[in-house]
């Protein structure tokens, strides 16, 4: 075990293959995203069901959704802020507690208000202390700079795998025990977070201490670092895009005649798809200018989109887009992630990191309930998918422009001419 000069533990032999001890760590970040990620991809498939047995319109259920999302990325930066400052593993306890109040909530919600404070509140803030900021946050240390968008990587795709498995359990358990009791199950699996938060965590200790740069010191900068500004607002299209298309398309493909099933397959194959597309980005990450993939991967989702939209509608063409779009999916994760930590360092990490993402899930939150609303304004989902289309080319050209070096790297430079 060695430290490297950014203050990271670096877990990695000279061959810069991962040691035993490292495969362990990955292995428990890579389970706590898979649970946490994998139920939050699966609520869009109890849009119908909830809304039908509730008497709700299709606005309420997104509301909820979208609500979570925003206290999501509201709360996250202060969870990775106490991650930072106080270790990981009491803010996965804490999270992995809220998850499965919320989903026992949520099972019991009949009212829209119900539904908001349950799956809005509680499991959106469950989320902004399970998933990516904390748990990066805690591997960000492990790691040198020139592979933690590898090891970023890594873990991501198992959010994406976790997506595909739980999508396959929830249409299971939705067909053979009903939205009610799949939601009670959902709890149960929540609580796993604890004993693999503390496994993940056995022997850390927190990053920022109170000696040397302030949280406060750490946000002054960030906020008045251009390339930290472009990096949010094209998080915020992120997050637009996925979320969106992950609540929204099963009703979209069943208001288009397609079955059920159609539905259930296009996101499970988002998921599976994902596991390559955030490990390739990753492993592309320690190679390439991360600033020039994101860039790629925006436009790429335009693209995607556009085309799905004029070609005729069949089974066949959502499994491709959905192939197509899942390897886009959040190929975006641990690029944006390993930006924050090259230009920063890992001290603030969890803070940073956090506060890019409120943008991607202030993003979510429009993307969710804009599609509700504007669907029950216009009976469709067409406008929703244009603001897709444009928001995918702008952030392109966001990222473009993005400086990935460190700021001690820039400081030295400066000095030297």
């Amino acid at each position: 075990m060695l430290k490297g000069a950014d203050g990271s533990i670096v877990l990695m032999n000279a061959s810069t293959r991962p040691t035993p001890a490292l495969a362990v760590v990955l292995t428990y970040a890579a389970l706590i995203v898979c649970v946490s990620m994998g139920i939050r991809h699966t609520f869009g498939l109890f849009l119908t069901p909830m809304s039908s047995a509730n008497g709700w319109n299709r606005e309420v259920f997104s509301l909820a959704m979208a609500v979570q999302n925003l206290v999501w990325g509201a709360s996250q930066p202060f969870a990775g802020w106490l991650a930072d400052r106080y270790g990981a593993r009491r803010v996965l306890w804490g999270a992995s507690v809220l998850y499965a109040l919320g989903l026992l909530g949520m099972a019991w919600s009949s009212t829209a208000t119900g539904l908001t404070a349950t799956t809005g509140l509680l499991i959106g803030a469950a989320q902004s202390g399970s998933t990516y900021s904390v748990v990066f946050a805690a591997l960000g240390r492990l790691v040198p700079d020139s592979r933690r968008a590898w090891a970023m990587g890594i873990v991501a795709a198992a959010g994406s795998f976790g997506q595909f498995l739980m999508i396959l359990t929830a249409s299971a358990l939705l067909d053979n025990l009903g939205w009610f009791n799949t939601l009670l199950i959902f709890a149960v699996t929540a609580m796993l977070i604890i004993p693999l938060g503390s496994a993940l965590t056995q022997g850390m200790t927190p990053a920022a201490s109170s000696v040397g740069q302030t949280a406060r010191q750490a946000l002054w900068e960030a906020g008045r670092e251009r390339s930290f500004l472009l990096l949010t607002a094209g998080y915020f299209v992120c997050g637009f895009q996925v979320v969106f298309i992950g609540v929204h398309f099963p009703t979209y493909l069943a208001d288009k005649g397609l079955t059920g099933n159609v539905g259930v397959t296009a996101l499970a194959l988002i998921g599976l798809f994902n596991v390559f597309g955030s490990y390739g980005a990753g492993r592309l990450g320690s190679v390439f200018p991360k600033r020039h993939l994101l860039a790629s991967i925006y436009f790429a989702r335009s693209i995607a989109i556009s085309l799905f939209l004029w070609l005729p509608l069949t089974p066949a063409s959502v499994y491709v887009f959905s192939a197509v779009i899942g390897l886009l999916w959040l190929s975006t994760v641990p690029l944006t992630n390993a930006i924050v930590g090259q230009v920063f360092g890992v001290r603030f990490l969890g803070m940073l990191s956090g506060l890019v993402f409120f943008s991607h899930q202030i993003g979510s939150f429009l993307g969710v309930w804009l599609g509700g609303r504007l669907f029950d304004m216009n009976g469709s989902y067409d406008m929703v998918w244009t603001i897709c289309i444009a928001l995918g080319v702008l952030a392109a050209l966001l990222n473009l422009p993005i400086d990935e070096r460190s700021l001690e790297q820039r400081r030295a430079e400066s000095v030297a001419t």
